[in-house]
């Protein structure tokens, strides 16, 4: 019988070659990476994944390549007995080194067979439909394969600087750092993260770190098909890591196809080096501030931050992450005055918008810290100033939601929270669209909002809280009280916690628990910080409004957080016919 001679994949390398990367182990088998990718996945081609820091993430031997080659086109010819002798012939044959000629002979018989079979679907079949346009993507943590864990904060902040890149193109939707968070050594498959995070496709992928080298490898998934579509690997010095992080995210923004404008093609491509001890700093400042609500990981990244600052005071990201450190520290679980930390944040927000006036999330911070200091006019333009530079981004939204309800505007608040969920549902929770609700007074939407939100976070102490708020409002003072000391255990004794549940327990006729606990709020208040607004709960909830009047006046002194709520609260509503509660109104700036 005569040979019949087809193209098949050009193994004339010599034996027992060692490919070290999609791309190698493609060109081999004269493929693209994602049929490759494909194969391996599907049909158990031989691939080999290790750690070692000086080679790729995959590797591949070209003899088991080549085993494999002849296995799978012999399972064609199996499947197809009767139609092998009807095959036409091809007049070009590539050779295949160390394979018996008769195997040889059945091996193209075999592909001869599969490729009449391929036109011949081609001609009868229609095209099959082109993929759909990818809209939103998720870039999942980069697993850190360099074998140390104290590299962790190098994968953490790649993923997060990657994300902050790709967020800045209109035309495309990113899943927050926060929210992929939790898919960390997930088990589950690439469609189930997809369509738990209303996604397109993902970004996964990995870093290794050697001395001053790091090599990162990414690739392209489509959520609802599992399809790797692209793959990369891109070597540098650490002292170009902003670089590489650039060339990555124009790659994918390539790759995905998106519209990207000239000027945010000019972000993309506006890189630095940075010095490698520089960004260091910086980075495990931002995977401190990430540790949680404790103030020894807020005062750490204060540290590291400060590292990164001195050693160059151009970086603007270490001016945003210290105004985001000084914010987290003078939150109501940190302990820090207001007093303190607010001229800090302002000052180090301003600071980064000096060097960098495109950074989104410095326009957010800048525009939180000024409505709580009641600069109302210049937190609005902030927030819009964000959201013309990020449309997609749900943190913006969520504050300006804020600042529509501080001012009454409750329809467009509860419009623009529920758009910020809707963007991202873990960034923003149902918590935060329960206290939008709460603001409105529409109580029962605000606990089943809450409730689904604990379902999730159980642990969360900001989510029971603002649970505990909605279920006193809603008359259930009686339930709320194991949800708030659940949330002050959480929160080491938070005064802000404590306050409500002095309310709590005021409204569920435990009058001498909330006179006991109000007791213990003083003596803290004695030794060191308590904010006033935890008083102001407290005393409304007994229903004593001098005392309420009172530490009203010291919450206005200290610009307690309390009081950008003075329009909406529902805690206030038995004061509004006073008219020194309407003075108050006025001097904050909200009438």
């Amino acid at each position: 019988m005569g040979h019949r001679s087809i193209e098949i994949p050009s193994l004339g390398r010599p034996p027992e070659k060692r490919l070290d990367s999609w791309k190698e182990i493609a060109a081999y088998l004269n493929r693209d990476i994602t049929t490759v990718q494909r194969w391996e996945k599907r049909e158990a081609m031989p691939v080999h994944r290790h750690l070692h820091a000086k080679r790729g993430s995959v590797y591949a031997l070209t003899h088991e390549l080549d085993a494999w080659v002849v296995s799978r086109r012999l399972r064609i010819e199996a499947a197809l007995p009767v139609l092998a002798a009807g095959t036409a012939a091809h007049p070009n044959r590539a050779s295949f080194p160390r394979v018996r000629p008769a195997l040889v002979s059945v091996l193209i018989l075999a592909l001869g067979v599969a490729s009449w079979l391929a036109l011949r679907h081609r001609t009868a079949a229609p095209a099959a439909p082109a993929p759909a346009k990818i809209r939103s993507l998720a870039v999942l943590p980069l697993r850190n394969l360099s074998g140390d864990p104290n590299q962790d904060y190098l994968a953490d902040g790649i993923t997060e600087a990657l994300i902050g890149s790709l967020s800045e193109i209109h035309n495309l939707r990113l899943t927050s750092h926060t929210s992929v968070q939790r898919f960390r050594n997930t088990q589950l498959s690439a469609p189930e993260i997809a369509k738990m995070l209303g996604v397109d496709a993902l970004v996964e992928g990995s870093i290794i770190r050697d001395g001053s080298r790091i090599r990162v490898t990414a690739q392209l998934i489509r959520g609802a098909t599992d399809e790797h579509f692209w793959s990369e690997t891109y070597d540098r010095e650490m002292r170009d890591v902003l670089t590489l992080q650039s060339d990555l995210a124009q790659a994918i923004a390539d790759k995905v196809e998106v519209t990207v404008t000239g000027y945010e093609r000019q972000r993309l491509t506006a890189t630095r080096p940075v010095a490698p001890e520089v960004y260091e700093s910086y980075l495990q400042g931002r995977f401190a501030l990430r540790q949680g609500n404790t103030r020894a990981a807020m005062e750490q990244s204060v540290a590291d931050f400060e590292a990164a600052v001195r050693r160059d005071p151009a970086f603007a990201p270490a001016y945003l992450g210290l105004a985001q450190a000084y914010g987290s520290l003078g939150t109501v679980y940190a302990g820090e005055s207001p007093a303190e930390t607010r001229p800090k944040e302002i000052h180090f927000a301003r600071q980064a918008l000096a060097l960098d006036p495109d950074l989104v999330q410095a326009h957010v911070l800048l525009a939180d810290t000024l409505q709580r200091q009641w600069h109302w006019s210049e937190a609005e333009t902030e927030y819009r100033r964000a959201l013309d530079l990020n449309p997609n981004d749900a943190g913006a939204h969520a504050g300006f939601a804020g600042w529509l309800s501080c001012q009454g505007r409750t329809d467009e608040a509860i419009a623009q929270i529920r758009f910020a969920r809707q963007l991202d549902p873990t960034t923003v929770s149902g918590a935060d669209v329960s206290w939008i609700l709460f603001q409105s007074h529409r109580f029962d939407e605000a606990v089943r909002e809450s409730r689904s939100a604990a379902v999730v976070e159980p642990d969360d102490a900001g989510t029971l809280l603002t649970l505990g708020f909605a279920l006193i409002a809603d008359n259930q003072a009686a339930a709320a009280v194991p949800v708030l000391e659940k949330a002050v255990a959480l929160s080491n004794g938070s005064p802000a916690a404590t306050g409500v549940l002095i309310r709590a327990y005021a409204h569920a006729g435990r009058r001498g628990d909330a006179l006991r606990l109000l007791a213990s709020l003083k003596r803290r208040r004695a030794e060191g910080y308590v904010p006033a607004g935890a008083f102001v709960n407290a005393y409304l909830g007994l229903d004593d409004q001098e005392q309420a009047f009172y530490w009203l006046e010291q919450a206005y002194d200290e610009k307690s957080n309390i009081l950008q709520f003075v329009k909406t609260h529902p805690y206030f509503d038995p004061l509004r016919g006073d008219p020194r509660f309407a003075d108050l109104v006025h001097r904050v700036g909200l009438s």
